[in-house]
């Protein structure tokens, strides 16, 4: 196909609505990449003709995207929280509805001032984006991002080191395996919470993703008793757990949450109205 136009790329998009809820946005996002423009100037601009090459590239990536891969992984890219962050197929991309986190996070600490220290850790960190998401909003915070995947903390390293956030470290770690004697204000995750068998996980994006990001046994709640369980023990007094889980897990998390101490136990729910992401408090020792 040579001598396209932005217009006439854009009028490919019922071709991707069997796979896709935002084809229009797919062929849009795509077209940003190539032509290095924002939205905004593909509708200023929609008679612009791609060259050769673009029109060669634009080909390629719109089949990828055909066959159902992430548009995220065929540019490389997604935003999360404002922030461009780095994507590849060792981790989960990140999602709107795990901002939750970020804010909820925000929320809880919202009457420090800002030369208030808090101590952070982000317990399977992935592409790095809800460790560099609070940096992002807390300079004076020290923040510990850790996952078990080499590959995973390659890549938030690029995404740390790209954004020059100082503040963060990122560390390979098996849960808290390496986490030794430290002790934080705030721990989050949106750790592994699909059931193997949901048949989601034949669904969508989440087909190019690692199975190893996205399952837990019991039901999908194996790797978040683990964290209730043993985060208990890194968290300081009035520190705060918070954990994202599927829309259907918030009693099942709130109850976990309660058996080990926690109060203030609650859930928030995401944009979608489901319940994703649960906390709780680790309350003062009694005197």
């Amino acid at each position: 196909m040579s001598n396209i136009t932005v217009a006439q790329c854009l009028q490919l998009a019922p071709e991707l609505e069997s796979i896709s809820d935002s084809a229009r946005l797919d062929i849009e996002i795509i077209l940003c990449h190539i032509l290095q423009k924002n939205r905004t100037w593909l509708f200023t601009w929609p008679d612009k003709t791609l060259t050769v090459e673009q029109s060669e590239v634009f080909n390629a990536f719109f089949l990828r995207r055909k066959n159902g891969e992430p548009v995220a992984h065929i540019v490389g890219q997604r935003e999360f929280w404002s922030l461009p962050l780095a994507v590849n197929n060792s981790t989960l991309i990140p999602r709107p509805d795990t901002e939750l986190l970020v804010e909820t996070s925000l929320e809880l600490f919202a009457q420090d001032t800002a030369e208030q220290c808090r101590d952070c850790l982000d317990l399977g960190t992935g592409t790095g984006a809800i460790v560099l998401a609070l940096a992002s909003e807390k300079p004076r915070w020290q923040l510990l991002g850790v996952d078990k995947s080499a590959d995973a903390v390659a890549l938030a390293e690029q995404n740390r080191a790209q954004l020059n956030f100082n503040q963060v470290q990122i560390r390979q770690s098996d849960w808290f395996a390496q986490i030794k004697s430290q002790h934080f204000d705030v721990i989050v995750s949106n750790p592994p919470y699909i059931d193997p068998q949901d048949p989601h996980l034949e669904q969508g994006d989440v087909r190019f993703e690692p199975r190893s990001a996205l399952i837990a046994n019991n039901h999908g709640l194996a790797d978040i008793e683990l964290i209730i369980r043993e985060g208990w023990n890194y968290l300081r007094n009035d520190g705060w757990l918070l954990l994202e889980h599927g829309y259907d897990q918030g009693a099942a998390v709130r109850d976990l949450l309660s058996a080990r101490g926690f109060v203030a136990v609650e859930t928030r729910r995401d944009l979608g109205g489901n319940e994703r992401v649960s906390l709780g408090k680790k309350p003062q020792e009694p005197t």
